[in-house]
């Protein structure tokens, strides 16, 4: 089994297992096999890995050649766990290796043709556990990320968190101390490897004052989503902001502002943003590419036209989405670029512009006066109050908090 050989690898990382000594009452039998388990290397090819490990070349080709029917070698990625089974005059019996948090790649000799393998993609044992997570931003944990840490959960639940509340706070700015939040979320258990996270349940954020809360539900014969205690979705038109965070915002919109490289001042129609080369940058609605260009005052810049008149720009970057060409339909949170410094700046960051009908307008107070989203289908009402109800109890449990009914 792979998790057995996950526990081994665990124990010693790379380590070829002898057998384990008898008592003196054991009869002793002579181990047919040894276990080799590892982590992928890096810079390295599944043929080289196999080689590496004392499979004879014929035997490598067959066991690539069986793989390929159900995954491709070339996504073999560093660091990921696998293990080698075979007998010690050098005969294979099995390879495993995890694809994923969810499936792993199982080769081994057919039962009913000896010498031919074959391939498989097979699920990773796991059990659902219902996971709670509360915390707050302060002096020892300034950062969402530190906060979620803190708590005892792992970067990847931050992100989804901000995901959710991204229409509704601009976590590059608008984080304040004494800010809290709690969460239920669906947690996935494996034997001997860290536990995987599935879909937010219940998640409640306390920001400057305002507690917002979201909960994920599905209406019928819809998608699941999320939605505040009203019913009222919180999938906006506009995100709140097109990097993910923690960036800055360095500079405002303004029709007058000094300019830091030609020193003389001029129109400022845009926010910009502070953040490390590289930063993804996302569609802050869904739309389609205008135009994918560079210039030497704007740089690399990607320009997206929405529904409702809206335009917005993204200047300076470093290098454009995959697919991010004239023409191409991008989706609301879909990256299209990376911070960078191209064109005229000083230095890493992303000027990103906002233009109604035909008119920059500040990007700041245009996010946030836009209109709540769409309202739950009044025949999933009764429905949705039910599952909130439950959901917010939950949630209240999670925070320490004695359950409250929702403040409609």
């Amino acid at each position: 089994m792979l998790l057995c050989g996950l526990l081994v690898f665990l124990a010693g990382c790379g380590r070829v297992e002898s057998p384990v000594p008898a008592t003196a009452a054991d009869v002793v039998l002579k181990a047919e096999t040894e276990l080799v388990t590892d982590v992928v290397p890096r810079h390295t090819t599944l043929e080289k890995l196999l080689g590496d490990h004392g499979l004879a070349a014929d035997t490598v080709h067959r066991l690539i050649a069986a793989s390929g029917t159900v995954f491709d070698p070339r996504r073999l990625r560093a660091m990921q766990p696998f293990e080698i089974e075979r007998t010690f005059d050098g005969r294979f019996r099995r390879f495993h290796y995890e694809i994923d948090a969810d499936s792993y790649l199982h080769v081994s000799e057919s039962a009913t043709s000896p010498g031919e393998l074959t391939a498989s993609v097979l699920p990773i044992p796991k059990q659902r556990e219902q996971g709670t997570a509360s915390g707050e931003i302060g002096s020892e944990t300034p950062s969402l990320f530190e906060a979620m840490e803190a708590a005892g959960e792992r970067p990847e639940l931050t992100l989804a968190m901000a995901e959710i509340f991204a229409g509704e706070i601009d976590f590059n700015t608008e984080l304040q101390p004494d800010d809290r939040f709690s969460l239920v979320f669906e947690k996935f258990v494996r034997e001997a490897r860290p536990a995987t996270y599935g879909a937010i349940e219940a998640a409640e954020f306390e920001n400057a004052g305002r507690v917002l809360r979201a909960i994920r539900f599905t209406p019928a014969g819809g998608k699941p989503g999320y939605y505040d205690e009203q019913g009222r979705s919180l999938r906006r038109f506009f995100l709140a902001s097109p990097l993910k965070f923690e960036p800055r915002i360095t500079s405002g919109f303004s029709r007058r502002r000094f300019h830091p490289v030609l020193k003389t001042s001029r129109p400022h129609l845009g926010v910009d943003y502070g953040a490390p080369v590289g930063a993804p940058v996302v569609a802050v609605a869904a739309g389609t590419v205008v135009s994918a260009s560079y210039d030497s005052a704007n740089g690399r810049m990607v320009r997206l036209r929405h529904g409702s008149g809206y335009e917005t720009y993204y200047l300076h970057l470093s290098a454009y989405g995959p697919g991010i060409r004239p023409g191409a339909r991008v989706d609301q949170g879909q990256t299209i670029g990376k911070v960078g410094s191209t064109g005229l700046a000083t230095g890493p960051h992303l000027d990103y512009r906002v233009r109604k009908n035909g008119e920059f307008v500040n990007p700041v107070r245009e996010h946030a006066n836009m209109p709540p989203g769409e309202p739950i289908p009044p025949g999933d009402r009764n429905a949705f109050d039910a599952h909130r109800d439950a959901a917010l109890e939950r949630l209240n449990r999670a925070a320490g908090a004695p359950a409250v009914g929702p403040s409609l």
